[in-house]
């Protein structure tokens, strides 16, 4: 078996595949929050 360094593994793809969802999560969030504001406006 092979020995296992800690913190040897390169990341950087996982590191940019999550903030890509991060970036995404707070993106359609935002949306979400503007489109309930825009729909309660028009129902006042």
């Amino acid at each position: 078996m092979a020995e296992y360094k800690h913190g040897s593994m390169d990341i950087t793809e996982q590191e940019k595949t999550f903030h890509g969802f991060i970036k995404f999560t707070i993106r359609m969030v935002v949306a979400i929050i503007v489109i309930v504001l825009l729909m309660a406006m028009w129902n006042a």
